[in-house]
């Protein structure tokens, strides 16, 4: 679902990045600002218990993860220092939303879903290790049911909406993104071991 959004989420962001690019302010700078704020909001509102203005502001950062992508579609090929930028920054952003989380749910004494909240982070980042390690190795790792916008969503929409008062949503959206996080990891796992037990050691780099 989040792939068939995203192209209509890039035409409405297009104006904006074209203006930007046109100041001479780079995608690079974009994706930084975009994680300090995501991360500055995350451990300011979440640890006091404001979730829903938290999630409000954390999610006005967090597109600027599509806007640095529509303005270096614009301003010719991505260079690789950038994508390593952007990949390095999405696991700062997202330990800052869970860390925020977790510190909140440990002072209201909320300690299995502090737990949940850390779990999330620490599978998290396994599903994009693996697929680095990976792609590193020469191998394809494109698969899984729980990528990162997907985690992203549901750890945001649950948040946002457990803020507003609704109960059980946030335990809801923790434990679901823990189990769809551990089994995208085990997904990848077994679609790198299939693709390594077929191919020679001295083809993989």
């Amino acid at each position: 679902m989040l792939k068939l959004l995203r192209p209509a989420v890039t035409r409405v962001l297009t104006p904006l990045g074209r203006a930007l690019a046109r100041r001479g302010i780079s995608p690079n700078v974009v994706t930084t600002v975009g994680t300090l704020g995501t991360v500055a909001a995350a451990l300011f509102f979440y640890p006091r218990g404001d979730l829903f203005p938290g999630t409000l502001v954390i999610t006005f950062f967090v597109l600027a993860d599509l806007l640095d992508g529509v303005m270096a579609r614009m301003t010719g090929p991505g260079s690789v220092w950038g994508a390593f930028l952007d990949s390095t920054l999405d696991r700062v952003g997202d330990a800052g939303i869970f860390s925020g989380l977790a510190i909140w749910l440990t002072v209201s004494g909320q300690w299995v879903l502090a737990g949940v909240a850390l779990f999330c982070l620490v599978t998290g980042a396994l599903v994009s290790y693996v697929k680095a390690r990976a792609e590193g190795l020469g191998m394809t790792c494109d698969v899984g049911i729980a990528e990162r916008p997907e985690r992203l969503v549901v750890g945001l929409v649950a948040t946002g909406i457990a803020g507003l008062g609704v109960p059980y949503i946030l335990a809801a959206g923790l434990w679901l993104l823990a189990v769809a996080s551990a089994v995208t990891v085990a997904q990848r796992l077994l679609h790198v071991r299939r693709q390594a037990v077929s191919v020679p050691p001295q083809t993989l780099r």
